[in-house]
């Protein structure tokens, strides 16, 4: 009498493999200071750093540098790096990119397509979620989210790729803003409303108008930073 078959070995799983010690400090430091857990003028130190991430001092200092090229951060030799507040003239710049962008990219993109349409409402609807929860810094990443995809509608590749370059200072002023004004949430949401609603009318004067208004009220925080 044959013996049964022996079953086949099972299929090895892939190991996943962790990014670069350097990698990880670097995501850790720069959420750290987007989500406000690290707020303007906090001074880190290399030693923290290490043991909170579980690397040497190495990899630490590689990840210091790059955040001190993106102008989230300062080092200090033998002191340690200092979190950067949000400056008046950097909202300046950023709400003044933000309003030739979006609003040229606003027209554009009327007629809506229902893509669209139906990809604000999703995001519309997950802000509100955020909102409610109390998760702020959520939000702000899904405010983000929601002009990016009216930006990229507009189908320039060169104005989607230079206004996804002020993701980082958008997020960044965007959780400082509503941390500062936690009554700010309310009027975005009916913001973000009147633009979908603008959208779906047709209405390109309407949509721009509105985009003009709700993003220049950032330019209000200019007289002074916010931390």
């Amino acid at each position: 009498m044959s013996s049964a078959p022996s079953a086949a070995p099972a299929p090895e799983q892939p190991t996943l493999k962790r990014p670069p010690a350097a990698d990880r400090v670097y995501a850790h430091v720069k959420q750290g200071v987007l989500e406000r857990r690290y707020e303007g003028g906090t001074l880190l130190t290399e030693g923290e750093l290490a043991e909170e991430v579980g690397v040497s001092r190495t990899p630490v200092r590689e990840a210091l540098l790059r955040l001190e090229v993106e102008g989230l951060i300062r080092l200090y030799p033998k002191k340690g790096a200092l979190v950067l507040p949000v400056s008046a003239q950097e909202i300046a710049d950023v709400v003044e990119t933000r309003q030739l962008v979006e609003e040229h990219s606003a027209r554009k993109a009327v007629p809506a397509s229902p893509q669209l349409i139906a990809r604000l409402e999703e995001l519309l609807a997950k802000q509100k979620e955020q909102a409610a929860a109390g998760d702020l810094a959520g939000a702000a990443v899904t405010d983000r989210c929601f002009h990016a995809e009216i930006v990229r509608s507009g189908g320039n590749e060169i104005l989607s790729r230079l206004y996804d370059q002020l993701r980082d200072r958008q997020l960044r002023m965007g959780v400082a803003v509503m941390h500062a004004h936690p009554d700010r949430i309310t009027k975005t949401l009916t913001e973000h409303e009147a633009i979908l609603e603008a959208l779906r009318s047709g209405d390109a004067e309407a949509v721009v108008g509105i985009i003009h208004q709700h993003v220049s009220w950032f330019s209000n925080l200019a007289r002074g930073e916010v931390r």
